[in-house]
Protein backbone atom coordinates (compact mmCIF):
# COMPACT_ATOMS: atom_id res chain seq x y z
CA UNK A 1 0.00 0.00 0.00
CA UNK A 2 1.84 3.35 -0.97
CA UNK A 3 1.13 6.98 0.91
CA UNK A 4 -1.45 8.25 -1.23
CA UNK A 5 -3.65 5.09 -0.52
CA UNK A 6 -4.04 6.35 3.38
CA UNK A 7 -7.45 8.54 3.87
CA UNK A 8 -6.07 11.82 5.52
CA UNK A 9 -6.92 13.27 9.02
CA UNK A 10 -6.37 16.65 9.22
CA UNK A 11 -5.59 19.24 12.47
CA UNK A 12 -6.49 22.41 12.93
CA UNK A 13 -4.25 24.97 13.17
CA UNK A 14 -1.57 24.95 15.85
CA UNK A 15 -3.10 21.43 17.05
CA UNK A 16 0.10 19.81 15.74
CA UNK A 17 2.13 21.27 18.54
CA UNK A 18 1.84 18.17 21.56
CA UNK A 19 2.17 15.35 18.82
CA UNK A 20 5.65 17.24 17.71
CA UNK A 21 6.49 17.61 21.07
CA UNK A 22 6.47 13.67 21.24
CA UNK A 23 2.68 13.16 22.48
CA UNK A 24 0.79 10.14 20.46
CA UNK A 25 -3.00 11.01 21.28
CA UNK A 26 -5.13 13.32 19.29
CA UNK A 27 -8.55 14.27 20.26
CA UNK A 28 -11.67 15.12 18.46
CA UNK A 29 -12.02 18.40 19.17
CA UNK A 30 -8.52 18.72 17.61
CA UNK A 31 -9.51 17.11 14.37
CA UNK A 32 -10.65 19.46 11.22
CA UNK A 33 -13.72 18.23 10.87
CA UNK A 34 -14.79 20.55 7.90
CA UNK A 35 -11.94 18.90 5.94
CA UNK A 36 -11.92 15.93 6.96
CA UNK A 37 -15.37 14.52 8.76
CA UNK A 38 -14.88 12.26 11.31
CA UNK A 39 -17.93 10.59 9.94
CA UNK A 40 -15.91 9.19 6.73
CA UNK A 41 -13.53 6.61 8.85
CA UNK A 42 -14.12 3.48 9.95
CA UNK A 43 -12.67 2.38 13.57
CA UNK A 44 -9.51 1.12 13.69
CA UNK A 45 -8.78 2.30 10.10
CA UNK A 46 -4.72 3.67 9.63
CA UNK A 47 -5.25 7.16 8.57
CA UNK A 48 -2.04 9.51 7.28
CA UNK A 49 -2.25 12.39 9.83
CA UNK A 50 -1.31 16.31 8.80
CA UNK A 51 -0.72 19.45 10.08
CA UNK A 52 -3.55 22.32 9.46
CA UNK A 53 -0.91 23.45 5.90
CA UNK A 54 -1.17 19.53 4.89
CA UNK A 55 2.35 18.92 6.01
CA UNK A 56 2.90 14.82 6.90
CA UNK A 57 3.15 14.00 10.31
CA UNK A 58 2.85 10.16 9.91
CA UNK A 59 0.34 7.18 10.32
CA UNK A 60 -2.63 7.03 13.26
CA UNK A 61 -5.34 4.75 13.52
CA UNK A 62 -8.60 6.03 14.11
CA UNK A 63 -11.39 5.76 16.35
CA UNK A 64 -14.20 8.36 15.61
CA UNK A 65 -16.47 7.49 18.13
CA UNK A 66 -13.94 8.36 21.34
CA UNK A 67 -12.53 11.35 22.77
CA UNK A 68 -8.86 10.09 21.90
CA UNK A 69 -9.93 10.33 18.19
CA UNK A 70 -6.53 9.11 16.69
CA UNK A 71 -3.21 7.56 18.24
CA UNK A 72 0.36 8.15 16.89
CA UNK A 73 1.64 4.95 15.49
CA UNK A 74 4.35 5.89 13.43
CA UNK A 75 6.46 9.29 12.84
CA UNK A 76 7.32 10.94 9.14
CA UNK A 77 6.78 9.38 5.58
CA UNK A 78 9.61 7.48 5.08
CA UNK A 79 7.21 4.08 4.94
CA UNK A 80 3.95 3.02 6.32
CA UNK A 81 3.30 1.49 9.72
CA UNK A 82 3.89 -2.63 8.46
CA UNK A 83 5.21 -5.75 9.91
CA UNK A 84 8.66 -4.81 9.05
CA UNK A 85 7.93 -1.81 11.51
CA UNK A 86 6.27 -4.15 14.27
CA UNK A 87 9.36 -6.21 14.11
CA UNK A 88 12.16 -3.24 14.69
CA UNK A 89 9.52 -1.93 17.57
CA UNK A 90 9.46 -5.30 19.26
CA UNK A 91 13.44 -5.55 18.72
CA UNK A 92 13.97 -1.98 20.53
CA UNK A 93 11.87 -2.71 23.12
CA UNK A 94 13.24 -6.09 23.84
CA UNK A 95 16.60 -4.42 23.97
CA UNK A 96 15.86 -2.19 26.95
CA UNK A 97 14.41 -5.20 28.48
CA UNK A 98 17.72 -7.31 28.27
CA UNK A 99 19.88 -4.49 29.71
CA UNK A 100 18.23 -4.90 32.91
CA UNK A 101 16.67 -8.48 33.76
CA UNK A 102 18.52 -10.90 33.82
CA UNK A 103 15.01 -13.37 33.80
CA UNK A 104 12.91 -13.24 30.67
CA UNK A 105 10.18 -12.25 33.12
CA UNK A 106 8.52 -8.71 32.48
CA UNK A 107 6.48 -6.38 30.58
CA UNK A 108 7.69 -6.84 27.11
CA UNK A 109 5.40 -3.94 25.33
CA UNK A 110 4.32 -1.13 27.40
CA UNK A 111 1.87 0.15 24.95
CA UNK A 112 2.27 4.29 23.90
CA UNK A 113 6.01 4.57 26.02
CA UNK A 114 7.26 1.48 23.72
CA UNK A 115 5.16 3.48 21.04
CA UNK A 116 2.79 1.42 20.46
CA UNK A 117 -0.68 2.68 21.39
CA UNK A 118 -3.07 0.12 22.55
CA UNK A 119 -0.81 -2.73 22.65
CA UNK A 120 0.23 -4.49 25.92
CA UNK A 121 2.58 -7.66 26.62
CA UNK A 122 3.88 -9.48 29.43
CA UNK A 123 6.37 -12.27 29.18
CA UNK A 124 6.48 -14.96 31.43
CA UNK A 125 9.55 -16.79 29.93
CA UNK A 126 7.84 -18.30 26.80
CA UNK A 127 4.72 -17.53 27.64
CA UNK A 128 3.11 -14.18 25.89
CA UNK A 129 0.18 -12.86 27.50
CA UNK A 130 -0.93 -9.99 25.10
CA UNK A 131 -4.13 -7.38 25.43
CA UNK A 132 -5.19 -5.32 22.70
CA UNK A 133 -7.24 -2.27 24.42
CA UNK A 134 -8.01 -0.26 20.92
CA UNK A 135 -9.89 -0.68 17.94
CA UNK A 136 -6.63 0.49 15.30
CA UNK A 137 -4.31 -2.56 17.62
CA UNK A 138 -7.52 -4.78 17.20
CA UNK A 139 -7.38 -4.26 13.56
CA UNK A 140 -3.35 -5.00 13.21
CA UNK A 141 -4.19 -8.07 15.32
CA UNK A 142 -2.85 -10.68 12.61
CA UNK A 143 0.25 -8.31 12.01
CA UNK A 144 1.22 -7.93 15.63
CA UNK A 145 0.89 -12.00 16.49
CA UNK A 146 2.83 -12.93 13.64
CA UNK A 147 5.88 -10.51 14.21
CA UNK A 148 5.39 -11.29 18.38
CA UNK A 149 5.93 -14.99 17.21
CA UNK A 150 8.93 -14.30 14.97
CA UNK A 151 10.80 -12.40 17.17
CA UNK A 152 10.36 -13.92 20.19
CA UNK A 153 9.26 -17.36 19.45
CA UNK A 154 7.28 -17.94 22.22
CA UNK A 155 5.99 -21.23 23.23
CA UNK A 156 2.36 -19.72 23.44
CA UNK A 157 0.44 -16.79 23.01
CA UNK A 158 -2.90 -15.93 24.87
CA UNK A 159 -4.89 -13.04 24.32
CA UNK A 160 -6.28 -11.64 27.62
CA UNK A 161 -8.74 -8.65 25.52
CA UNK A 162 -11.15 -8.68 28.38
CA UNK A 163 -10.43 -5.52 29.73
CA UNK A 164 -13.52 -3.18 30.43
CA UNK A 165 -11.38 -0.47 28.48
CA UNK A 166 -12.61 -2.52 25.39
CA UNK A 167 -15.80 -1.18 25.71
CA UNK A 168 -15.16 2.61 25.12
CA UNK A 169 -13.32 1.81 21.73
CA UNK A 170 -17.16 -0.61 20.51
CA UNK A 171 -14.55 -4.03 20.91
CA UNK A 172 -15.54 -7.01 21.90
CA UNK A 173 -14.62 -8.85 25.08
CA UNK A 174 -12.89 -12.15 24.58
CA UNK A 175 -9.73 -14.73 26.24
CA UNK A 176 -8.21 -16.32 22.79
CA UNK A 177 -5.02 -18.59 22.68
CA UNK A 178 -3.82 -17.86 18.81
CA UNK A 179 -0.44 -20.31 19.48
CA UNK A 180 0.27 -23.38 21.55
CA UNK A 181 -1.39 -24.87 24.35
CA UNK A 182 -1.59 -21.75 26.62
CA UNK A 183 -1.59 -23.22 30.39
CA UNK A 184 -3.93 -22.08 33.07
CA UNK A 185 -0.63 -20.45 35.41
CA UNK A 186 2.68 -18.83 34.09
CA UNK A 187 5.81 -19.21 35.58
CA UNK A 188 7.80 -16.54 36.97
CA UNK A 189 10.82 -15.45 38.62
CA UNK A 190 10.93 -11.92 40.33
CA UNK A 191 14.03 -11.15 42.29
CA UNK A 192 14.92 -14.54 42.82
CA UNK A 193 11.24 -15.78 44.07
CA UNK A 194 9.37 -17.81 41.89
CA UNK A 195 5.71 -17.23 41.80
CA UNK A 196 2.54 -19.56 38.79
CA UNK A 197 0.48 -16.49 37.54
CA UNK A 198 -3.02 -16.74 36.59
CA UNK A 199 -2.59 -15.64 33.43
CA UNK A 200 -6.22 -17.32 32.50
CA UNK A 201 -8.42 -15.90 34.55
CA UNK A 202 -6.57 -13.76 37.29
CA UNK A 203 -6.47 -9.95 37.64
CA UNK A 204 -5.29 -7.62 33.99
CA UNK A 205 -2.66 -10.35 32.33
CA UNK A 206 -2.14 -12.61 35.62
CA UNK A 207 0.72 -10.58 37.20
CA UNK A 208 1.99 -6.87 37.92
CA UNK A 209 5.76 -6.76 36.75
CA UNK A 210 5.74 -3.16 37.55
CA UNK A 211 5.98 -3.35 41.57
CA UNK A 212 8.59 -5.64 40.81
CA UNK A 213 11.90 -3.04 41.70
CA UNK A 214 9.67 -1.66 44.71
CA UNK A 215 9.04 -6.07 46.03
CA UNK A 216 13.20 -5.76 45.74
CA UNK A 217 13.15 -3.19 48.44
CA UNK A 218 10.61 -4.17 50.54
CA UNK A 219 12.81 -7.25 50.90
CA UNK A 220 15.01 -5.28 52.21
CA UNK A 221 12.77 -4.64 55.33
CA UNK A 222 11.31 -7.50 55.70
CA UNK A 223 14.46 -9.83 57.56
CA UNK A 224 12.57 -10.60 61.21
CA UNK A 225 9.33 -9.03 60.75
CA UNK A 226 5.62 -9.71 61.61
CA UNK A 227 4.21 -8.68 57.81
CA UNK A 228 0.99 -7.28 56.03
CA UNK A 229 0.11 -7.59 52.83
CA UNK A 230 -3.13 -5.67 51.96
CA UNK A 231 -4.41 -6.41 48.47
CA UNK A 232 -2.29 -9.01 48.14
CA UNK A 233 -3.63 -11.08 44.88
CA UNK A 234 -1.63 -14.05 45.00
CA UNK A 235 1.19 -12.92 47.16
CA UNK A 236 3.75 -11.07 45.22
CA UNK A 237 4.54 -9.02 48.56
CA UNK A 238 3.98 -11.46 50.99
CA UNK A 239 5.58 -13.96 49.88
CA UNK A 240 8.65 -12.02 48.53
CA UNK A 241 9.08 -10.78 52.36
CA UNK A 242 8.90 -14.42 53.68
CA UNK A 243 11.58 -15.58 51.24
CA UNK A 244 13.53 -12.59 53.01
CA UNK A 245 13.75 -13.64 56.05
CA UNK A 246 9.96 -12.30 57.80
CA UNK A 247 9.04 -14.41 60.57
CA UNK A 248 5.38 -14.18 59.73
CA UNK A 249 3.44 -12.71 56.49
CA UNK A 250 -0.29 -12.39 56.29
CA UNK A 251 -1.54 -12.07 52.82
CA UNK A 252 -5.15 -10.20 52.66
CA UNK A 253 -7.59 -10.33 49.12
CA UNK A 254 -11.26 -10.79 48.97
CA UNK A 255 -10.62 -13.31 46.18
CA UNK A 256 -10.52 -16.78 47.28
CA UNK A 257 -9.22 -18.10 43.98
CA UNK A 258 -6.18 -15.25 44.73
CA UNK A 259 -5.77 -16.62 48.29
CA UNK A 260 -5.36 -19.98 46.95
CA UNK A 261 -2.53 -19.32 44.74
CA UNK A 262 -0.96 -17.46 47.42
CA UNK A 263 -0.73 -20.84 49.17
CA UNK A 264 0.82 -22.46 46.40
CA UNK A 265 3.23 -19.86 45.45
CA UNK A 266 3.84 -19.89 49.06
CA UNK A 267 4.52 -23.75 48.94
CA UNK A 268 6.66 -23.28 45.46
CA UNK A 269 9.38 -20.39 47.75
CA UNK A 270 9.14 -23.54 50.88
CA UNK A 271 7.50 -20.88 52.95
CA UNK A 272 4.18 -22.17 53.44
CA UNK A 273 5.04 -22.30 57.34
CA UNK A 274 5.52 -18.23 57.35
CA UNK A 275 2.68 -17.21 55.09
CA UNK A 276 -1.30 -17.18 56.06
CA UNK A 277 -4.31 -15.72 54.20
CA UNK A 278 -7.37 -13.91 55.66
CA UNK A 279 -9.96 -13.53 53.13
CA UNK A 280 -12.42 -10.31 52.86
CA UNK A 281 -13.04 -6.68 51.89
CA UNK A 282 -9.63 -5.07 53.29
CA UNK A 283 -11.25 -2.11 54.88
CA UNK A 284 -12.88 -5.03 57.05
CA UNK A 285 -10.28 -7.50 57.62
CA UNK A 286 -8.08 -3.84 59.24
CA UNK A 287 -10.98 -2.83 61.29
CA UNK A 288 -11.14 -6.67 62.63
CA UNK A 289 -7.15 -7.22 63.27
CA UNK A 290 -7.56 -3.65 64.84
CA UNK A 291 -10.08 -5.15 66.90
CA UNK A 292 -8.21 -8.14 67.65
CA UNK A 293 -5.42 -6.37 68.96
CA UNK A 294 -3.14 -7.77 66.43
CA UNK A 295 0.06 -5.62 65.00
CA UNK A 296 2.82 -6.05 62.60
CA UNK A 297 6.19 -4.52 61.83
CA UNK A 298 5.71 -4.01 58.27
CA UNK A 299 2.57 -3.65 56.46
CA UNK A 300 2.38 -3.03 52.39
CA UNK A 301 -1.37 -1.38 51.11
CA UNK A 302 -1.36 -1.80 47.50
CA UNK A 303 -5.14 -1.19 46.29
CA UNK A 304 -6.55 -1.33 42.80
CA UNK A 305 -6.85 2.49 41.24
CA UNK A 306 -9.34 4.48 43.72
CA UNK A 307 -9.09 6.93 41.18
CA UNK A 308 -10.06 5.57 37.95
CA UNK A 309 -11.08 9.16 36.46
CA UNK A 310 -10.58 12.38 37.13
CA UNK A 311 -14.18 13.00 38.67
CA UNK A 312 -13.62 10.14 41.39
CA UNK A 313 -10.49 11.92 42.69
CA UNK A 314 -12.63 13.65 45.95
CA UNK A 315 -13.81 9.87 46.52
CA UNK A 316 -10.71 8.18 46.04
CA UNK A 317 -8.37 10.34 47.40
CA UNK A 318 -10.44 10.03 51.06
CA UNK A 319 -10.31 6.09 50.26
CA UNK A 320 -6.39 5.75 50.06
CA UNK A 321 -6.65 8.19 53.43
CA UNK A 322 -8.98 5.74 55.18
CA UNK A 323 -6.85 2.62 53.95
CA UNK A 324 -3.35 4.20 55.10
CA UNK A 325 -4.97 5.24 58.50
CA UNK A 326 -6.42 1.57 59.05
CA UNK A 327 -2.77 0.10 58.39
CA UNK A 328 -0.79 2.75 60.52
CA UNK A 329 -2.97 1.49 63.63
CA UNK A 330 -2.08 -1.71 63.49
CA UNK A 331 1.77 -0.75 63.32
CA UNK A 332 4.29 -1.52 66.32
CA UNK A 333 5.75 1.92 67.72
CA UNK A 334 8.14 2.75 64.76
CA UNK A 335 6.77 0.07 62.19
CA UNK A 336 7.26 0.68 58.03
CA UNK A 337 4.54 1.41 55.94
CA UNK A 338 4.76 1.32 52.41
CA UNK A 339 1.42 2.69 50.66
CA UNK A 340 1.04 2.35 46.83
CA UNK A 341 -1.28 4.06 44.24
CA UNK A 342 -1.88 3.01 40.54
CA UNK A 343 -4.46 5.95 40.24
CA UNK A 344 -2.87 8.01 37.19
CA UNK A 345 -5.32 10.87 38.88
CA UNK A 346 -3.33 10.82 42.19
CA UNK A 347 0.26 12.19 41.98
CA UNK A 348 2.86 11.38 44.06
CA UNK A 349 2.78 14.51 46.20
CA UNK A 350 -1.15 13.88 46.88
CA UNK A 351 -0.92 10.44 47.80
CA UNK A 352 1.78 11.74 50.81
CA UNK A 353 -0.77 14.51 51.65
CA UNK A 354 -3.33 11.80 52.31
CA UNK A 355 -0.90 9.60 53.94
CA UNK A 356 0.52 12.35 56.21
CA UNK A 357 -3.04 13.24 57.07
CA UNK A 358 -4.33 9.91 58.07
CA UNK A 359 -0.90 9.80 60.27
CA UNK A 360 -1.64 13.19 62.19
CA UNK A 361 -5.15 12.56 62.14
CA UNK A 362 -4.43 9.38 64.74
CA UNK A 363 -1.03 11.34 66.83
CA UNK A 364 1.49 9.64 64.35
CA UNK A 365 4.28 11.20 62.25
CA UNK A 366 5.29 10.13 58.71
CA UNK A 367 8.94 9.71 58.09
CA UNK A 368 9.70 8.80 54.50
CA UNK A 369 12.60 6.39 53.90
CA UNK A 370 12.66 6.57 50.03
CA UNK A 371 10.62 6.46 46.73
CA UNK A 372 9.47 4.16 44.33
CA UNK A 373 8.19 4.18 41.11
CA UNK A 374 7.39 1.67 38.11
CA UNK A 375 10.61 -0.50 36.20
CA UNK A 376 12.34 0.15 33.45
CA UNK A 377 9.78 -2.45 31.80
CA UNK A 378 7.39 0.50 32.40
CA UNK A 379 9.12 3.21 30.57
CA UNK A 380 7.79 6.91 30.31
CA UNK A 381 6.88 9.05 27.72
CA UNK A 382 7.86 12.59 29.53
CA UNK A 383 4.47 14.19 27.22
CA UNK A 384 2.20 11.57 28.44
CA UNK A 385 1.85 11.30 32.29
CA UNK A 386 -0.69 9.20 31.66
CA UNK A 387 2.17 6.35 31.35
CA UNK A 388 3.49 7.42 34.53
CA UNK A 389 1.20 5.95 37.12
CA UNK A 390 2.82 4.24 39.91
CA UNK A 391 3.85 5.72 43.32
CA UNK A 392 5.32 3.80 46.56
CA UNK A 393 5.95 5.72 49.28
CA UNK A 394 8.14 3.63 51.95
CA UNK A 395 8.14 5.63 55.45
CA UNK A 396 8.60 4.75 59.12
CA UNK A 397 5.16 5.55 61.51
CA UNK A 398 6.25 6.91 64.70
CA UNK A 399 4.30 7.58 68.03
CA UNK A 400 4.59 11.29 68.93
Amino acid sequence: MSNTDYPVLKLKKNEDRRIRNGHLWIYSNEIDTSATPLKDFEPGQMCQLTDSANKALGYAYINPNTLIAARLIKRGTDGEPSRSFLKKKFRAALALREQFYAERCYRLIFGEADGLPGLVVDRFYDVLVVQLSTAGMEMMKQDVIEMLDAVFEPSSILLRNDASSRKAEGLDSYIESVKGNVPEVARLSENGVLFDALIMKGQKTGWFYDQAMNRQRFMQYAKGKRVLDVFSYIGGWGISAAVAGATESFCVDASEKALDAVHHNAELNNVADKVASIQGNAFDVLKDLRTANEKFDLIVVDPPAFIKKKKDYKTGSQAYKRINQAAMQLLNPDGYLVSCSCSHHMPRTDLVKKTNEAARHIDRSMQIIEWGGQGPDHPINPVMPETEYLKAVFSRIQRI
